[in-house]
Order: structure tokens, then sequence, then C-alpha cells
């Protein structure tokens, strides 16, 4: 790329990950930021405006900042998004799984016009809250590529895995504050991508971290992150919070949560052979961003969808599979308490859940210890029993 050209960045999806965060990334890495959504409230807005408004918060204070060098398609324009894709200089996708099937003809067809026009190669960012999302993007694109085009795809063409670790709210009325095109964030804004998957090359990205093995990463954000998120949610839920922050606060909760993120820590130290002292780092600066009350979460978006946070490779699981040789009591107790959760939509008995979500056998010693607690919390245990239990 010359000295003059304009770098140009496509953002499959303007919500809260492709604005609040990546949008971020990209405007102060200096790329003219291409926005692509099926949204047409926020599609003209942006086209309109050329930029929208991004509020950082922590503490009992915020950041004002406007993002802008950017534009918008409407993504039912598949022509004018594919053509887009074809001269793009990065790209990224943030649209959720359930989406995914839908855009990879498009980008399949802007691929095709890449080709076409040279040939260069582009790395996809994928952003996704999907396990193994850019495994899963890269199979659902090659369905669409030409059989001559598939040696070209594979080697020009690289899905890079990411770790989104920002925390992005819901965006209420509050938190947009008159502006429905405000989003709010939390500060932290560090982006791991899988090294090893870069066609084009590490771009220059502000934020990014490129690191090898990425397995290590992801297991660090799914095992650590998430499930520290999720278990202060069903123990917060438990105790009649409405509010993360709220939960995050209370000392009995955070004693468990703690306890069990450390576990993980160890955990992954050990498989890894990473740096405890670091991870131990990592969870205490996790433990105080769960209580930052400006944010707003609330236990139910935290906690909701059981289904996929029960499942047997998912947060909750995963981490109690991972932590088999330490201790993983607290594990135990958010899942007790997940199948209790005040919004449970499993729409099944608890052992039910256990062995066709969980994927935890009778006879697994964790199937009774999970029942036991769940007992006792349907019958009104107290918080501090059910921890001691747990223990």
């Amino acid at each position: 790329m010359g000295k003059n050209a304009v770098k140009k960045a496509l953002m499959y999806g303007a919500g809260n990950i492709g604005r609040g965060f990546i949008g971020q990334l990209l405007y102060e890495s200096g790329y003219h930021t291409v926005f692509i959504d099926v949204n047409s409230d926020i599609v003209c807005a942006l086209s309109e405006r050329r930029a929208y408004p991004l509020r950082i918060l922590s503490g009992d204070t915020h950041v004002d900042m406007e993002i802008g060098n950017i534009s918008a398609i409407d993504g039912r324009d598949t022509e004018s998004t594919a053509a887009a894709i074809a001269e793009a200089s990065l790209m990224a996708t943030a649209l959720g799984a359930d989406v995914l099937p839908l855009i990879a003809p498009v980008i399949a067809e802007g691929l095709r016009q890449r080709y076409r026009r040279g040939g260069a190669p582009l790395d996809i960012l994928v952003c996704e809250n999907l396990k193994d999302g850019a495994l899963v993007l890269r199979g659902l694109i090659c369905e669409h590529i030409p059989k001559e085009l598939e040696k070209w795809y594979m080697d020009y063409i690289g899905l890079v895995e990411t770790s989104i670790g920002r925390m992005v709210p819901l965006q209420t009325l509050e938190l947009q504050d008159g502006d429905p095109l405000r989003v709010c964030v939390e500060a932290y804004s560090t982006l791991p991508v899988d090294r090893g998957a870069f066609r084009a090359g590490i771009p220059d990205l502000r934020g990014i971290y490129p690191c090898e093995p990425f397995s290590f990463y992801k297991e660090r954000k799914l095992y650590i992150h998430n499930m520290g998120h999720a278990l202060a949610a069903y123990c917060g839920d438990y105790l009649g919070c409405e509010y993360l922050w709220q939960a995050a606060e209370l000392s009995e909760v955070k004693a468990v949560v703690r306890k069990a993120m450390l576990a993980c820590a160890v955990a992954l130290a050990r498989k890894y052979n990473a740096d405890e002292d670091e991870l131990q780092a990592h969870v205490e600066d996790l433990l105080r961003r769960f209580a930052n009350r400006r944010l707003g979460d609330t236990v139910y978006r935290v906690g909701r969808d059981l289904r996929r946070k029960l499942a047997a490779e998912d947060r909750m699981i995963g981490a109690l599979r991972l932590c088999a040789e330490t201790d993983a009591g607290g594990i135990l107790l958010g899942i007790a308490l997940a199948l209790r959760f005040s919004h449970n939509d499993l729409d099944m008995p608890a052992e039910q859940a256990l062995t066709e979500i969980c994927k935890i056998s009778p006879d697994e010693p964790a199937y009774s210890s999970i029942l036991g607690l769940y007992k006792h919390a349907r019958n009104g245990a107290s918080f501090y029993d059910l921890a001691k239990g747990a223990a």
C-alpha cells in the first residue's frame, strides 16, 4: 500500500462490539471504516453523520469521544457489500453465530471480485461469541467458493480468531443519553488475536495483541472471564440482585467468584506453562471490572441463555472439567444456581439438563454434588450454607 493510500476497513455488524470496540480501534489506527448492518435506522444515521459518539465509563466519571472517518452500507444491498469486501484492507465480523450462514455467500462473492481485481490477501477478524468462530466462518464461506479459487482462498484469506474482553452492556435509553447512536463501554481495549492466522501480515491496529498458542487466550477468556462473570450473575440472582455490580460488590459473592476464577487460573497455568502470577493479576482486574456500576449490566443479561452457557464445552462445564484436579467447588455451586436461575428457560428438570445439556453422567461425583446444591438452593438455604457446602 502506497504512502497516500486510504486504509479501508469493513466492519460487518454495527452493534455493541462493532461500534463499541472494533470501530474505536480502527478509527484510532487511521482506517476509514465501512459499517455493514441491516438495521436501517443505524445505517441511515451513520451515513448521514459519518460519525458516532462513544462513551467510556469508569467509576463515577466518563470520557466522551467521537468515532469518525466512517460510512455505512445496508447489509441487504449485497452488491455494494461485496464490492466493499473486494477493496477492503482489513475486515471484521461481529454479528452473532446465527447470522454467519446468511452472510457467507455475500463474503464469498466479495472474495471472487477481489480475486478478479488481483487477488490481494485479506484478513478477517472474527469477533464472534462462538467457539472456534474463525473455523466455522471459514467453512461456511468455503461452501460458496468456486473450486478453482479454493487454493487461493486458503492461502490468501485469513480468518483470524479474536478474544473480545471489553464489556459492553445493553444500551438502555439512560446509557444512550439522548443519542441512539451512542455506545457506552468500559475502558479495557486489548484485542488478543491468533498470530498464526494472518495472511496479509499483522495490521497496525491499536490494541491488537497477537499471540500463540491462541488456545490459551481463548480458554482464559472462556474459563476465567466468562465463567467468573456468569458465576457472579447466578450468585447475585440467588441473593436478589438486579445488577451485576451489586453482586460483584458483595463480599460473600466476591469470595466464591475469586476462588473459582483462581482455580481456573492455576489449572491454565499448569496446562500451558503460563505465568500464574499474571493470571492471578488478571483475575483481580476482572473482579474490579465486574463491579463497574456505570455499565449498568444486569444479572439477567449476563446469566441468560442457559442452553449455551451450560453446554458441555462452554464457560461453566468447561471450567469444571479444566479444574478436575483443583478446587472446583465454586463452579459446582455456579452450575447449581444456574439451574435455579430465576430466568431459567431450559424447560426441563435439573437432572435432565445435567445429562443432556451439560453432558455430566449420573455416575460422576459432580452430578450428585450439583444436584445436592441445587436442591438445597430450591429449599431456600442461605448463601453462606451453600458456599460452605460447595467448599
